[in-house]
């Protein structure tokens, strides 16, 4: 069975991108959100398996969505997005429990290992 992941980015052509590399893998997209409010209700309501989760978005951060996610599930995977520049966040992400980062623009054998890695 195919792992089910959920995509969040406000940018739509950026979940695109995602989305395609992921189909292309094998996996199951089950849902996209675009802000970290959206992205804690499509969790509880998905169960994922995994997250891809951009770190700036408007309403709610990346991060403040991780902390949110980790709380309802302590063992969610979820691998941040971030765009060049973004080290101190990305620390912080990964503080807060993110198991893995990835760096816009995406490339795809990168995002394919991050997942794999994750996922193990």
């Amino acid at each position: 069975m195919a792992n089910r992941i959920l995509i969040v980015d406000d940018a739509a052509f950026m979940r695109m991108m995602i989305r395609d590399i992921l189909t292309k893998n094998g996996y199951e997209v089950v849902g996209e959100a675009q802000d970290g409010s959206q992205a804690v209700e499509k969790f509880k309501e998905l169960k994922p398996d995994l997250v891809t989760m951009d770190i700036t978005m408007p309403e709610m951060d990346g991060i403040t969505a991780l902390k949110e996610i980790k709380q309802l599930d302590a063992g969610a995977k979820v691998i941040m997005c971030s765009a060049m520049g973004q080290q101190a966040m990305v620390i912080d992400a990964i503080q807060a429990g993110a198991k893995d980062f990835i760096v816009k623009p995406f490339q795809s054998d990168r995002v394919i290992e991050a997942i794999k890695k994750t996922l193990g």
